[in-house]
């Protein structure tokens, strides 16, 4: 008789637990599924992050020397094309740009002796 109780107990516990955990897994899934989403992409982030990593150890990376060649490549085209189209000649544009740099020199110097007096060879007093 015994034997029959807890046979009977086992049972509905595990029937309790089989319902509890069937209404469970749907709701579950959905986040599981999402979780493993998340999952597969940032694993495969990290994989190809290690992988460019590893190329730029190793020296197979030749991004950055491509980076540099189209910043040479753009800088020369910028300079060919501000040759072709200068309203004056180069001397006279060397010219312009040194004397503007001698007024700016000129006006910060002007401002700034005269918001600092000359010193009087007493300090702190």
């Amino acid at each position: 008789m015994r034997l029959r109780k807890e046979t009977m107990l086992w049972n509905i516990l595990l029937g309790t637990g089989v319902y509890l955990l069937d209404s469970l897994r749907d709701r579950l899934s959905e986040g599981i599924g999402d979780f493993s989403n998340r999952a597969r992409d940032t694993y495969g982030e990290a994989s190809r992050r290690v992988t460019r990593a590893s190329d730029v150890i190793r020296g197979e990376d030749h991004s950055g020397i491509n980076s540099v060649a189209a910043l040479l490549i753009g800088v020369g085209v910028g300079v060919g094309v501000g040759m072709l189209l200068a309203p004056a000649s180069g001397e006279e544009t060397r010219s312009t740009i040194s004397n503007k740099v001698q007024e700016f020199g000129d006006r910060m110097r002007d401002k700034f002796s005269s918001e600092h007096p000359s010193a009087s060879g007493t300090y702190g007093t």
